[in-house]
């Protein structure tokens, strides 16, 4: 490996703009951390061995550091070339596609991969800065003005159904709940997914809002659930969330016999133990009163009851937002029902 200088390096521009699938070769536990939503993660090494090499290189210095590294990865070439050849079949050669690459900071382990990948007449190159780039790239997003449009309302509304209605119809949303895979509330998690860290979570919604063409036919600028900062553990990123404050909304009314239908619809089908779970979370704030009410109404499965105990507890915390966030003149336009 005497020529591992060679490798082709593209600036995170063109990487972007280039054609082909990413590989992200950092380890499980970096990749967890966060990572470009379309790459596949192929760890040149994993955690234990990224430790091991981590060690040498604070006690015993860089070349060290990097003869131990290629001991561990050596073994592994076999199944690395296998993985590289089958990711290069999907490649489509006569659209200049190439495998792209890369890794913390655009250092050694993605020009291993470019290096070998090359030797074996596959096309590959580099992220120049690497996974660290990408995330700057992320927060400049936050930083750009979106023109944000909002959709308010109580607990059970329908917003996110409203909001995807709008999808279908070629509007650009941006599903915070759905990205974060949780609805916002303390039964928010029930029957969805594991959540993103709140590193992929900002990841997504930069990706998502990459995606909006202001020149499209059907732009009606971006529609997004009006929200807390935090869902569950995901918080949505300060500068968007401020954006978000100062943007116009419009709130969806209903009346409360089609809110509790719509919240029996969505909670009803889970099991009471989870339920009840949730329930006791926010017991401090339903009050021991109430909240025994609402457990005793769950364990005989009369949800309805049930859900008039929350709605009481959320629709208290809406009302107290909508004074707290005193939103400016270009802040609560209308209301729909």
């Amino acid at each position: 490996m005497s020529d591992l200088g060679y490798s082709t390096s593209l600036t995170f521009k063109k990487f972007r703009n280039s054609n082909g699938p990413i590989i992200d070769i950092r380890s499980e536990r970096e990749f967890a951390q966060g990572h470009w939503p379309e790459s596949i993660n192929v760890p040149l090494l994993n955690n234990h061995e990224r430790s091991l090499v981590g060690i040498t290189y604070k006690n015993k210095g860089s070349l060290i550091a990097i003869k131990e590294g290629l001991k561990l990865i050596y073994p592994k070439l076999p199944q690395l070339k296998e993985t590289i050849e089958e990711l290069n079949k999907s490649i489509n050669i006569n659209c200049d596609e190439s495998l792209r690459v890369y890794c913390w900071r655009g250092g050694l382990r993605s020009k291993c991969v470019v290096w070998f990948s090359n030797q074996l007449g596959i096309n590959a190159v580099q992220l120049n800065g690497g996974y660290k780039g990408y995330r700057r790239w992320v927060l400049e997003q936050f930083k750009k003005e979106w023109p944000l449009k909002i959709i308010g309302g109580r607990t059970g509304t329908g917003k996110t159904d409203l909001l995807l209605a709008l999808e279908k119809r070629n509007v650009h949303i941006i599903d915070l709940e759905g990205l974060a895979n949780h609805r916002g509330s303390s039964f928010g998690s029930l029957g969805l997914p594991s959540q993103p860290t709140s590193e992929h979570f900002e990841n997504l919604i930069a990706e998502s809002l990459s995606k909006f063409n202001k020149n499209a036919p059907s732009n009606e600028g971006i529609w997004v659930e009006d929200e807390n900062p935090t869902l569950g553990k995901c918080r949505v990123p300060n500068d968007l969330y401020k954006q978000m404050k100062n943007s116009p909304v419009i709130e969806i009314v209903r009346s409360k016999n089609e809110r509790l239908k719509r919240l029996i619809e969505i909670y009803g089908v889970h099991p009471q133990s989870k339920l009840e779970e949730a329930t006791i979370r926010i017991r401090k704030r339903l009050g021991h009163q109430r909240t025994q009410l609402a457990i005793k109404a769950i364990k005989e499965k009369d949800w309805e009851r049930a859900c008039l105990e929350m709605l009481h507890y959320y629709d208290k915390c809406y009302d107290y937002q909508l004074k707290k966030n005193s939103y400016n003149e270009k802040g609560r336009s209308c209301r729909a029902k």
